[in-house]
């Protein structure tokens, strides 16, 4: 009765809320020999379906998806997820497709390339599979077909995938992919029956009379069960989460598990995870070309600290007024120092715990907690390249809470002044700084810690880059020797790396010029402020260029020189620095003489194409009067020789009187 058409045949049915939707297949005409040349001959119906007293009534036939292939359908309480048969071509089962009623919103999603695409269907021209297809058909001819072996609901209202290689994968509504466990075995066959089920939190699957309970959050192996049969079906038990009912050929079983209540409890993988971090931590540092495993670890008693912790993990957790109990009288003293750390980790994992089941309109606000969180957990722990990656992930998808959480740690804040001020720790200071450098985490994208803060700085707070930079050097002047190795101004100094970020900017500003300029002059150094002087000099901006000649001369008699002696240049050439000359001449260094100012004027005074004259018309020549203020300074000027000598040419007596001779 669902199908209007006296040649359509039913593929695959299901029902979603008060609606049936299938899949039917619609023979085009004259096309009774070979099927398999028209793929798209089916469609993707639904019905509203009401239930009276003594009868049933079925609402008219809507069209969600013609010119379509075969699939099958399977529906969540929201959703429902179209399967490509087993029969499709290879092009039509590279992808997925999630139907959303109550949106009309279509998702196409191949998850193993991470694809995933949305449209609302208004109209049936919207409708046709093949018109859908076209928009991304170049992009999925490189995406390889789905392995897909089994597949089956969950009670969350996501579809399990079983691969033919025995992989257990979760597609969410949204289309996005987690892994939860691989099945042991080899690869399966089509004739390989797999049976999958859930119950609360657990999946329970069997494959060739084993039952596998997984938990379907953590991917924990629960238990593992060898059976008496191999052909079973799993029977609905509502209310029993706690109990697996069996169906076989010689009865029905009950089949009880238990599952941790307390999400704080130390779970097995936990302690397991202790041992392998401590597995890598011992193998960074160990001289010796052996391996070292878990297991040498756990039996060899020659590294106490894993052990200290997982004891401390398995007994203290779990009871949260008792947690000394059963532990060894060092173990409870160790207990005591870091309960501080346990509590931060059991929040932290109550936090995550939240996220996952949070409303949307919540979600923003745990993630900026959660971030800042974890920001600071690696901030105070050895930043290696596995952290560093962590961090570049966690700054490229929460740019906005990963900032908040970077002023947090750093404490940046302005005082009354104005002026950008940072309260945080030295250690914290030598991970920003001190971290894998560029040249050590390679061309994968991972970028060091210094210059992820400036991206960030960039992106939120850019009036503060400068300031940051020149903090960062104070800080490094502190806590090592100049030009030291160890040192992160001993490699690249920090203005070029923060001019490195600023120089991956896709479109170019007239503030990022400015925002080069501060760069250069907040590091203080001569080649970059004879940098930024070159580059005010060539957008013309003469009163900036006078200022910062004037602020920077006194750094040093070897900078004012360099100076002075570009301005002298400028001067020579062009006019537009004699309304600033009474500012400039006294800038002049006192070793410079009257044959060296000529000299630098005659080496850059333009070229003239006619002939020199006496008087000539021509405005914005050099003028012997603009140069004599100048001149007669430097001539007034006492001699530096003269100023050596002066107190054996003042001296009382001259000559002084001989010495006493001794016979």
């Amino acid at each position: 009765e669902l199908c209007q058409g006296a040649r359509a045949r039913i593929i695959s049915v299901c029902s979603q809320g008060a609606s049936l939707v299938w899949c039917e297949e619609r023979p085009r005409l004259g096309a009774h020999s070979d099927t398999s040349k028209c793929p798209f001959r089916f469609c993707i119906c639904t019905r509203a379906l009401e239930v009276g007293e003594q009868s049933v009534h079925l609402g008219a036939v809507r069209i969600v998806l013609h010119n379509s292939p075969e699939y099958q359908l399977l529906a969540s309480p929201q959703h429902i997820f179209l399967v490509p048969a087993s029969t499709s071509f290879a092009t039509i089962s590279k992808f997925l497709l999630i139907w959303h009623p109550e949106e009309a919103k279509l998702t196409v999603t191949a998850p193993p390339a991470g694809f995933i695409h949305s449209k609302v269907l208004r109209s049936s021209n919207e409708s046709d599979f093949r018109k859908l297809l076209l928009g991304f058909v170049g992009l999925l001819s490189t995406v390889a077909p789905l392995d897909i072996h089994t597949s089956a609901l969950s009670n969350h209202g996501g579809l399990l995938l079983v691969s033919t290689h025995g992989t257990v994968n979760m597609v969410e509504p949204d289309g996005t992919q987690r892994h939860i466990f691989d099945l042991e075995g080899g690869p399966l066959t089509q004739g390989d029956l797999v049976r999958l089920k859930t119950f609360g939190n657990a999946l329970a699957c069997v494959l060739a009379g084993v039952l596998y309970l997984i938990d379907q959050n953590s991917g924990r192996l629960i238990e593992k069960k060898i059976l008496s049969m191999k052909k079973v079906h799993f029977l609905e038990s509502p209310g029993e989460e706690d109990s697996i009912q069996l169906l076989t050929q010689t009865g029905i079983y009950s089949f009880s598990f238990s599952v941790p209540e307390d999400s704080s409890r130390p779970e097995p993988c936990l302690v397991e995870m202790v041992f392998e971090e401590a597995c890598r931590y011992y193998q960074r540092r160990s001289l010796s070309s052996s391996k070292l495993t878990v297991e040498k670890l756990k039996k060899g008693g020659v590294f106490q600290a894993p052990v200290a912790l997982a004891a401390i993990l398995q007994h203290s957790l779990r009871q949260k007024e008792k947690p000394a109990r059963g532990l060894q009288d060092t173990y409870a003293k160790l207990l005591n120092t870091m309960s501080l750390e346990l509590q931060s980790y059991l929040s932290l994992e109550l936090l995550k715990t939240c996220v996952v089941g949070a409303p949307e309109s919540e979600v923003e606000s745990y993630c900026e907690e959660l971030v800042e969180q974890e920001v600071s957990r690696v901030l105070h722990s050895d930043i290696d390249k596995d952290n560093l990656a962590y961090l570049n992930s966690v700054f490229t998808s929460f740019p906005k809470a990963a900032w908040k959480a970077t002023r947090g740690c750093l404490q940046l804040q302005q005082n009354g002044d104005g002026h950008l001020v940072a309260r945080a720790t030295p250690e914290v200071w030598k991970k920003v700084l001190g971290g894998p450098q560029q040249e050590e985490v390679g061309l994968n994208g991972v970028i060091p810690l210094f210059e992820l803060i400036c991206t960030s700085f960039l992106r939120f707070k850019p009036k503060w880059l400068p300031s940051f930079v020149e903090l960062t050097q104070q800080y490094v002047s502190i806590s090592w020797a100049y030009s030291s190795k160890e040192g992160p101004e001993g490699r690249v100094p920090l203005y070029k790396r923060a001019l490195g970020v600023l120089a991956r900017k896709n479109k170019r500003s007239e503030a990022d010029d400015e925002m080069e300029l501060e760069l250069l002059l907040c590091s203080k150094r001569p080649k970059a402020v004879l940098q930024a002087m070159h580059l005010l000099i060539r957008l013309k901006r003469w009163q900036r260029v006078v200022e910062v000649a004037e602020k920077f001369s006194k750094l040093s008699p070897l900078l004012n020189k360099e100076i002075f002696t570009t301005l002298l240049a400028e001067f020579a050439q062009h006019r537009e620095l004699d309304p600033y000359l009474d500012r400039l001449w006294p800038l002049c260094p006192p070793e410079l003489t009257a044959s060296d100012i000529l000299t630098v004027i005659l080496q850059h005074l333009p070229v003239s194409q006619k002939d020199p004259v006496p008087f000539s018309s021509e405005e914005g020549q050099l003028t012997v009067g603009l140069l004599k203020p100048l001149l007669q300074r430097v001539v007034q000027r006492p001699c530096i020789q003269d100023e050596m000598y002066s107190d054996a040419l003042q001296s009382p007596t001259f000559p002084p009187p001989t010495p006493p001779r001794e016979h």
